[in-house]
């Protein structure tokens, strides 16, 4: 497609979202980078306006339906906010932290995306972009609560992308792997689940496994330009990578067999062999 049009980017204030907006707007698109309170963007248009692009900022809250306003001549949705919560197994994971990550994860998402729909047919097609995680590929413990709400977005997409395709509407959806955020930074605390003692011996070979990938990031602005790239890309699959990790991550998914995945991550987080 063309880098021309309205584009609206969802939880914009910081990390990815603020540079996949900045990035749309590098690239010719008239950005509106929306985020729940609209004073953690007040450097952005100024910081578009200086690399020719033109951006403005609006307040949008996916978690209350009256703050969600689609503007007419929508071309480009990415549906970019999101929460995590603790890593917890799954016994011990009260149901409101559940019930909070599916609120804006999932239900939050699908509230922007269902007002959207028709403003993207009114305006002739365009993309519909959902950012998930490249955890869906790696069958993580103590991760599920954040993975469920993610994979409901990835099973989302997979519908929709058949449902568009009559109204020139594309779905991309796009797995972050380690990419340098706020998001990433908290991600590197040690896992609740030690604080559970049945759960405490894999939750510390959890803990030994992400060690390495402490300081092995990408920078923000770096997958951002993955991410335009691939909303741009009218011959693209439903699913991108904007990372090494992630890249390395979707290519392995694609070349396994579902088990065989499910295998690896079992035999990775084993308790040792006693013959060890």
């Amino acid at each position: 497609m063309k880098a021309e049009g309205i584009a609206l980017v969802t939880g914009a204030s910081r990390g990815i979202g603020r540079a996949v907006s900045l990035e749309l707007a590098r690239r010719g698109f008239e950005v509106v980078a929306t985020m729940r309170r609209p004073e953690a963007g007040e450097g952005l248009p100024a910081e578009a306006k200086r690399e020719g692009g033109r951006l403005h900022v609006e307040a949008l809250d996916v978690n209350d339906p009256e703050s969600i306003r689609i503007p007419d001549g929508i071309r480009v949705l990415v549906n970019n906010a999101g929460v995590e919560g603790p890593y917890l197994p799954v016994e011990h994971a009260p149901m409101s932290v559940w019930r909070e990550m599916f609120e804006t994860n999932f239900f939050g998402l699908l509230e922007v995306t269902r007002r959207a729909l028709p403003k993207l047919r009114q305006s002739g097609g365009g993309v519909v972009c959902n950012l998930t995680t490249a955890s869906l590929l790696v069958p993580m413990p103590f991760f599920a609560a954040y993975r469920a709400s993610k994979a409901a977005v990835s099973a989302l997409g997979e519908s929709l992308r058949t449902e568009l395709a009559p109204f020139g509407i594309r779905l991309v959806e796009v797995l972050p792997g380690a990419i340098d955020t706020d998001m990433f930074a908290g991600s590197k605390r040690p896992p609740e689940a030690l604080g559970f003692e049945p759960y405490r011996p894999q939750a510390e070979r959890v803990q030994a496994t992400r060690e390495p990938m402490r300081d092995v990031f990408t920078p923000s602005p770096v997958a951002a330009a993955a991410i335009v790239d691939s909303i741009l890309d009218d011959q693209g699959p439903l699913r991108h990578a904007c990372d090494p990790m992630g890249a390395g991550l979707l290519t392995g998914w694609r070349q396994s067999s579902d088990e065989e995945a499910m295998q690896g991550m079992l035999n990775l987080f084993a308790p040792p062999s006693d013959d060890a």
